[in-house]
């Protein structure tokens, strides 16, 4: 890689640190084209990338970012994933690498947060945003129906008396 080459990774993985809610580092070795594919179709399903980097530019592009825990992260072949939101990748991630013992999960990076395995794993079993906002939606529309059915009910209850004299006046 020559050195525009390098200016260039370096400062889209600046970008990727910095922007990310989490970056899931992994290793990848053992792990076919075919594998990395369908790994990388998971993770564009949940919004989220995976990508081969070179660890001396990752080190140098977290920039101090999580201190020496996050740069020991970054030994041997190294593949990020990244996304927005900080579960999705960890999700995707976490669940290929139960089907697929290539692909070893080393820890992730969020913020100056650095995590093991373990909390990745954790952190993969929390809902999404996605799946946060439905039920957010869900509980505030809870109350509006609830408010719709009380005040729905004196009239229903009204109209089934009047229903049950107007019955019984006609036999």
């Amino acid at each position: 890689m020559d050195k525009a080459g390098k200016t260039v990774a370096l400062e889209t993985l600046k970008g990727v640190f910095g922007e990310s809610g989490a970056v899931v580092v992994t290793h990848y070795t053992g792990l076919t084209v075919a594998e990395m594919t369908k790994l990388r179709g998971m993770l564009r399903k949940d919004g989220a990338q995976l990508k081969v980097v070179k660890n001396r530019l990752a080190k140098i592009a977290l920039d101090g970012q999580g201190g020496d825990a996050a740069q020991a992260l970054f030994q041997g072949p190294v593949a990020i994933a990244y996304s927005p939101d900080p579960v999705s990748a960890a999700k995707a991630t976490d669940e290929f690498a139960k089907e697929n013992d290539k692909l070893v999960i080393i820890g992730a990076v969020m913020g100056d947060q650095v995590l093991d395995a373990k909390g990745v794993e954790s952190l993969a079993k929390l809902p999404s945003l996605d799946q946060l906002r439905g039920k957010l939606i869900g509980l505030l529309q809870a109350p509006a129906t609830k408010v719709a059915g009380v005040v729905q009910a004196p009239a229903g209850q009204l109209a089934r008396v009047v229903a049950a004299y107007g019955s019984k006046d006609a036999a």
